[in-house]
């Protein structure tokens, strides 16, 4: 039973948090707009901000279970108050905790802002319209979301290489 859940934690793990870490990385880059004056070519893309937006919103949900499956094991191995293991469930929750406070926040917020002069026309196709911010506003918006989605990476990050060296196990790595 412990090599199923294992299994299975593994495999959520790599099928839930990856796109996410992935999407949530490429968003920044297509909701920035161009700085003023800027006629060379340029990734602002709100569409496919949306969809990365869309991918991240869902597999925070499929997420749900590397958590549920992570205790679920700790607990059939007997490793639940192992440090390792805590260490790793604190920075999971921190990591959550980002994702769901600031993350798609901010992503949905750089979305609502949308494209265009500030008169509120509404984007073909994305059903965003355009926000009030100005474009030096949204391109520090996206550069702090960035920042933010680098933040969360590196949580996820650690918590990978916590569970592959487990510091301090006796059940060895």
């Amino acid at each position: 039973m412990t090599k199923l859940l294992l299994s299975l934690h593994v495999l959520a793990s790599i099928l839930a948090v990856g796109p996410i870490t992935v999407a949530a990385s490429m968003f920044p880059r297509y909701a920035k707009p161009p700085a003023p004056g800027d006629d060379g070519p340029h990734d602002h893309d709100l569409r496919t901000a949306a969809f990365l937006h869309k991918i991240c919103r869902g597999y925070a949900v499929v997420g749900i279970a590397v958590p549920v499956l992570g205790l679920a094991t700790g607990a059939q191995m007997g490793v639940l108050r192992d440090t390792w293991l805590v260490a790793s469930i604190v920075l999971t929750t921190i990591a959550a905790a980002l994702l769901m406070s600031m993350v798609l926040p901010g992503q949905r917020e750089l979305l609502e802002e949308g494209e265009g002069d500030g008169e509120g026309e509404d984007l073909p196709g994305t059903g965003m319209g355009s926000g009030a911010l100005t474009v030096a506003a949204r391109r520090s918006a996206a550069a702090r979301l960035a920042m933010t989605t680098g933040i969360f990476n590196l949580l996820w990050a650690t918590v990978v290489v916590l569970m592959i060296v487990r510091p301090g196990s006796t059940t060895g790595a």
